[in-house]
């Protein structure tokens, strides 16, 4: 058994990978790593604005919301989410999310840890 403590898992500015525009982007990597053959487990820190281009995974995906009010979308819509709400997104579905432009965002993301990410221009 593991247990991670809040706090304890440093940011890691994820601003300028290609995935990411609009603002402020940090992750941090709560359990991954090869920690767990069945899932990654990370924290996702939006600043106002910050957003992620449409992607697609080869896994489910769920987001959890911590903080902040973000939006989820796919092609044909945009859903507005706050904390405590949570959004499945099923494999090979093209989305993005992120935060909207009055707030910031939070959320984890839970995928299995061979899913691959193919972003979208």
């Amino acid at each position: 058994m593991e247990v991670i403590k809040n706090g304890s898992v440093p940011e890691e500015d994820a601003t300028t990978a290609p995935l990411f525009y609009g603002g402020a982007v940090s992750r941090q990597p709560i359990v991954g790593g090869g920690k767990s053959s069945y899932y990654n487990f990370s924290q996702v820190n939006f600043a106002a604005g910050a957003k992620n281009k449409f992607h697609t995974h080869t896994s489910d995906q769920i987001l959890f919301v911590t903080k902040g009010v973000g939006i989820v979308a796919n092609e044909s819509e945009e859903i507005e989410i706050s904390e405590g709400d949570t959004a499945l997104i099923p494999s090979g579905e093209k989305h993005w999310h992120g935060a909207t432009d009055r707030s910031s965002f939070s959320h984890i993301s839970l995928t299995h840890p061979e899913s691959q990410t193919e972003m979208f221009d």
